[in-house]
């Protein structure tokens, strides 16, 4: 492998060979092993020889911690890593079920049952009640639409904003419950 001089790189905050500006490092070399504090241009040479580069891996430390690694694999291993880490996250999404105050029977158990597979998948979900002309007098029916949407829920449940008026509208928060 050819020694490949990156005077030109410099990403998230690392510096390579040529670009580390600082008189002495703490080195650890390829294999991992410390070797203590060394003149930088000691430390460059070490890794000319190996054919290898020269990374600051931890600037602020005193003296700076560098490595002597190939940059190339290093770069990849750790977008390798990043790629991974957002693979496992799960994204939240914020589903919204929207009623009035005179919703039937069947509908209500059929909005419920929406309510339920969204908690199940692991989403929150944010039930609305919709306030039209003289229904706005009434807000106390949009409490008990949404009391009986809580009741017809049949998993376990958090209640992350209770039920609130915002204009015309009358809205709750509600995600499931971690599993232990």
């Amino acid at each position: 492998m050819a020694y490949v001089n990156n005077t030109n790189n410099k990403t998230n905050g690392q510096r390579i060979n040529e670009m580390i500006r600082v008189r002495e490092v703490r080195l650890i070399d390829d294999e991992g092993n410390q070797l203590g504090i060394v003149a930088t241009q000691e430390a460059l040479n070490m890794a000319k020889d190996r054919d290898l580069d020269l990374v600051e891996v931890s600037p602020n430390a005193n003296p700076p911690v560098c490595k002597i690694l190939d940059y190339g694999k290093y770069r990849f291993e750790q977008e390798k890593k990043l790629r991974d880490a957002k693979k496992n996250q799960k994204v939240l999404k914020l589903k919204e079920i929207r009623m009035q105050p005179k919703i039937g029977s069947g509908d209500l158990d059929t909005k419920a049952k929406h309510i339920q597979e969204f908690l199940d998948e692991g989403d929150k979900v944010k039930v609305t009640i919709r306030f039209r002309g003289r229904e706005l007098a009434h807000t106390e029916l949009g409490f008990e639409v949404l009391n009986e949407v809580l009741k017809r829920l049949t998993s376990a449940y958090n209640i992350e904003k209770p039920a609130a008026m915002d204009g015309r509208n009358m809205s709750m928060t509600i995600s499931a419950k971690a599993a232990k």
